[in-house]
Formats: C-alpha cells, sequence, structure tokens
C-alpha cells in the first residue's frame, strides 16, 4: 500500500499536498466540493494587520498556460481572522492549517505572526515576503537578503510554531535568500511566488491589468519552480515546500524529486475546484507505475 505520509518541520501530514494560499482562500467555498480532511494541510488567504480590499479591477489576465493575478491581498484583516473565520474553519477542517503572513513593515510582520501562532488550529506560519503585487513591505524585504533576514529574526523570536518564509522567483540568487532565512532560524522555505509579467489589451493599447502587472503562475511556471526548488534544496538543511505550476499527481512527485517535502497547488484550483483532491487520489496509482512505495523516501532524490 502506498504510504503518502512526510513530516514537515515537525507537522504529520497526510500527504503532501498543500492547496496554496491565495488560491483556496479560507476553505470555506471548496468544502462544499469535497471533503478538505482529504488534504495534507492548505495554507489559507495571505493575512494582514489591517483590512485590504485589494488592488483595482481588473486584476487577472489570461495567458498562455496560465495567468496573471494583481489581487494585491485583499483580506479581513487579523482580528476578523482570529475572531470569525478560524472558529467557523474548525467546523470543515479538521487538520493544522498554515497561515499565510503578509505585512508592511517588519512590525507588522511580527505582530500578525504573534497572533496567528497563539491559535489552536494553526500549525505552521508562513511568511510571504515574497509578494509582488503591493506597493510597500512583501516583495521589497523578499529581495535583499538582509532585509528577508531581519524580519526572519524578528518573527522567528516572536512565535514559537514552525516558520517556513515564502520566497520570490523575481531575484538573481533565490538560494542566497533561502540561506538568509536559514541563518536567521527558518525552519523551512517555500518556493517559488509568482513571476512578474504583463500583458496589453490590443485594442486600447494598454496594460489589462489595472496595475499594470502581475504575477505569473499555472503550468507555464512549472519548469522555472523546479530548477529553483533543486538550487534551494542544495544549498540549505531546512526543508522546502515546493509550488508553481503544479497540476498533476506526476508534477508532485516531479517536485519532491527536485527537493521538496510538501508541494502547494496554486492555480490549479482556480481551474478545477477539484483539483488537489484528483492529486491525492491519483498519487498512488503514479506512484506504482513508478515503483514508489514511500514518497517520503524520494525527497532530493535527483540530487
Amino acid at each position: 500500500m502506498a504510504d503518502l505520509r512526510v513530516n514537515l518541520a515537525g507537522l504529520m501530514l497526510d500527504n503532501p499536498v498543500i492547496p496554496a494560499s491565495g488560491t483556496f482562500g479560507y476553505g470555506k467555498e471548496f468544502s462544499r466540493y469535497y471533503d478538505l480532511d482529504i488534504l495534507g494541510s492548505f495554507s489559507f488567504k495571505g493575512t494582514t494587520l489591517h483590512p485590504r480590499e485589494g488592488n483595482p479591477l481588473p486584476r487577472i489576465a489570461e495567458t498562455p498556460s496560465g495567468m496573471l493575478n494583481s489581487v494585491g491581498l485583499q483580506n479581513p484583516g487579523v482580528d476578523e481572522v482570529i475572531s470569525r473565520i478560524l472558529p467557523e474553519m474548525k467546523t470543515y477542517f479538521h487538520k493544522p492549517v498554515i497561515a499565510n503572513v503578509s505585512g508592511f513593515s517588519l512590525e507588522e510582520y511580527v505582530e500578525v505572526s504573534r497572533r496567528l501562532d497563539g491559535e489552536d488550529q494553526v500549525g505552521m506560519i508562513e511568511l510571504n515576503i515574497s509578494c509582488p503585487n503591493v506597493r510597500h513591505g512583501g516583495m521589497s524585504f523578499g529581495t535583499d537578503p538582509a532585509c528577508a533576514a531581519e524580519v526572519v529574526g524578528a518573527v522567528r523570536r516572536a512565535v514559537k510554531k514552525p516558520l517556513f518564509v515564502k520566497l520570490t522567483p523575481n531575484v538573481t540568487d533565490i538560494s542566497e535568500m533561502a540561506r538568509a532565512c536559514e541563518g536567521e532560524g527558518a525552519d523551512g522555505v517555500a518556493l517559488i511566488n509568482t513571476l512578474m509579467g504583463l500583458r496589453l489589451d490590443l485594442r486600447t493599447r494598454r496594460p489589462i491589468l489595472a496595475n499594470v502587472t502581475g504575477g505569473l503562475s499555472g503550468p507555464a511556471v512549472l519548469p522555472v519552480a523546479l530548477r529553483m526548488v533543486y538550487a534551494v534544496k542544495k544549498a540549505v538543511k531546512i526543508p522546502v515546500m515546493g509550488m508553481g505550476g503544479v497540476s498533476t499527481a506526476r508534477d508532485v512527485i516531479e517536485m519532491m524529486l527536485c527537493g521538496a517535502t510538501a508541494v502547494q497547488v496554486g492555480a490549479a484550483n482556480l481551474v478545477d475546484p477539484m483539483a488537489c483532491k484528483r492529486i491525492i487520489e491519483d498519487l498512488p496509482a503514479e506512484m506504482d507505475k513508478l515503483g514508489i512505495e514511500k514518497l517520503s523516501d524520494i525527497i532530493g532524490g535527483a540530487l
């Protein structure tokens, strides 16, 4: 019998498949389609200290084999998440969740992380220092190793639960960023976030997105994500959560061979609400074809 279990920085997961933040909301809408307890976990919508309406419309544009988004961290703020959303989440998901945290200053990152760290259902903090769709904070921390180290160190001192740091691919050397995070006590890194992109409306000759640029995700970015996961796994000793263009069970296996302990699924959820369920159900058959008994045995196998 295929063994799908993995140990992610002390968090035992029934399988490595995790819906990515920003593509799964808080899970409630998806719970109408299937039992979410089939998931390894899920990373809920990026949360900031104060409520955000996000960027102006339009903020989604289709591309060949993917999409551009410039949502801009729309969320109700950490107080609403703690007081209303997390208690409701307990009724439809019965495993630890991953809290994705964003901020616009070091102090905001620390405060939001500290508050969510105290919630029973939160099993892990995912520090998003890589969002390309906000004017301040976000990616500005994620493109400079010294800034990344500062914010990771400050949050590490404020939280007790496992701390993963979500990295941007929009840098010269993502391995350098990962080493900086590891040096400040991160328990793991998550990569990749979206690549910067732009599309034009040929009728107006102007950018489609109101924000002009957006983050590219979907199958088009999978080879880039695999290359970066492979490089980071060689550079650090802490575990990696891989993501970027994953849409099939075979993609999950490929990502794990490149070094990922767990694999997040993003844009595929927006195309097919059943994507994660389908991937999990397909994994045993794909493992059998490839002679894999335990998924944990193949982590970093390509290295």
